[in-house]
């Protein structure tokens, strides 16, 4: 399989998509020129022709110029890949517009009356085609397309069933989801799938495309292309049985260190007075016991220990469980809203309610335990609701929008200028406890988190007089 090297259209591809510098357009073409002479069937094994030509160079460039032609290798890769599906019988130039343009043209005889569109493009009189957004999903009245609709509809489904089976919360099916619908959409549109004997076929190299797409088009985050890998990972393993050797071909997002953002003591107690009960009361518990939103969200009435001033974090994150401390000055408050909230719980009963949603197969092993007081949420929801996986009935807990509009309204209230959340009050909790002087090991613990070096990003936000530096600004006279 040899390679014709488009230069012209590459150009403009590292111009006009990647943003490319004109300066630095010049020897990015060259060594790609290069690339294509050494290797004119590196499509054959992508991952061997590019640690084969990195071992070449590695010979006599520095480690930085390096990596910088190897990423415009990686760039020619995703710009072959997305003019690989357009290309067949058009000139240079027409395919170069269909593959970086912002729309694609379908010719409107190819519309029957009975034609779908997902997309917001609509038939132009004046120019006689179809036009849609790229990424869009662009269906036509063809038997191909409609092939296509049900053998994308079978691939979801089996994603599906697949998440259920490996118990994946409720947020990480829709996560999933919403990334194998988008990776589907994406190489049907750029019509980069191949059909062989009435079959489709999803190659490596499309998975390759679509993270490299959005790293350079999307422009995405690294943990959002980490995100989108994990997710396709499951589809391409799982459902299509197909091993995933090597990425290295992949571009990859740039990772940003960020600092976490934390609130000064006396802006959390402006937060927390410009709140009315019972959101003090969550915004109390996830400042002064660590705890993430859906952690407080999740509370339990027996998950409260107040003899040992403790509070039981039951399937956090990962599906752990801890300890974590329960303030002292808390109880009090706890205590009269419990109170309120046994009345709640008595008048369910009286009326005889559904009871609350319990994990796993805890309500068909033990029938009458959803509508006992230990098991009630400490923050339910107003009414019952359905479970969209079982369908059944019960009350959940309070809705997370609920308590992030409230502790935003509260933030601006207090004239706190941060761009400051939910999460916020825990990452305050850990950095004034590394204040305080705790050791790191501790506040690991109390956090939950599995490696302490998660943990070790709060010691560039402690402020504790910086570790006693004195700027030399202060012995200018």
């Amino acid at each position: 399989m040899g390679d014709v090297f488009n230069r012209g259209a590459f150009e403009r591809y590292l111009v006009e998509k990647c943003h490319l510098q004109r300066q630095y357009v010049e020897p990015a073409c060259y060594w790609v020129k290069m690339f294509v002479q050494v290797f004119p069937r590196w499509q054959e094994n992508r991952e061997g022709s590019i640690e084969l030509f990195e071992q070449r160079l590695s010979k006599f460039k520095s480690d930085r110029n390096l990596k910088y032609i190897l990423q415009n290798i990686k760039r020619y890769m995703v710009f072959v890949d997305l003019n690989s599906g357009l290309c067949q019988g058009k000139s240079e130039d027409s395919c170069f517009s269909q593959s970086i343009g912002s729309e694609i043209s379908i010719p409107v005889e190819r519309l029957g009356s009975d034609s779908i569109s997902l997309s917001k493009g609509a038939a132009s009189a004046n120019t006689g085609v179809f036009k849609a957004p790229l990424g869009a999903t662009v269906l036509v009245s063809s038997k191909l397309d409609s092939e296509w609709i049900a053998y994308s509809a079978k691939l979801m489904k089996q994603v599906r069933e697949l998440l259920k089976l490996k118990h994946r919360s409720l947020r990480t099916e829709k996560t999933y989801l919403g990334w194998t619908r988008r990776f589907l959409d994406f190489v049907w549109s750029k019509r980069l799938v191949r059909e062989v004997n009435g079959t489709f076929l999803l190659s490596v190299d499309l998975l390759r495309t679509f993270l490299s797409h959005l790293a350079i088009d999307a422009r995405v985050s690294a943990s959002t292309q980490e995100q989108a890998l994990n997710a396709l990972l499951v589809l391409y393993r799982m459902v299509l049985y197909v091993d995933i050797e090597g990425l290295s071909s992949v571009l990859r997002a740039k990772k940003r260190k960020r600092l976490p953002v934390v609130l000064s003591r006396e802006e959390v107690s402006k937060l927390l007075a410009k709140l009315k009960q019972p959101f003090r009361l969550m915004a109390s518990l996830m400042y002064g016991c660590g705890l993430r939103l859906e952690e407080c969200l999740s509370l339990r009435v027996k998950d409260i220990n107040f003899a040992d001033e403790t509070i039981e974090v039951r399937s956090g994150k990962g599906g752990k469980d801890r300890l974590t401390v329960l303030p002292a000055v808390l109880k009090p408050d706890l205590e009269g809203y419990l109170r309120g909230l046994r009345e709640r719980w008595e008048e369910g009963r009286r009326r005889d309610l559904p009871g609350v949603f319990l994990p796993e197969a805890l309500d068909r092993k033990y029938v009458s335990l959803s509508k006992e007081w230990g098991w009630f949420w400490m923050f339910p929801s107003i009414s019952p609701c359905a479970n969209t996986r079982t369908g059944e009935i019960a009350f959940w807990h309070m809705h997370p929008s609920v308590i992030q509009k409230k502790i935003k309204e509260g933030i601006q209230r207090a004239g706190i200028v941060k761009l400051a959340s939910a999460h916020t009050l825990r990452h305050s909790f850990a950095t004034h406890l590394l204040e305080d002087g705790y050791d790191i090991r501790t506040i690991q613990e109390l956090l939950g988190h599995s490696s302490v070096q998660t943990t070790m990003i709060y010691t560039h936000v402690a402020v504790r007089n910086k570790r006693g530096v004195r700027s030399p600004l202060e012995s200018l006279k």
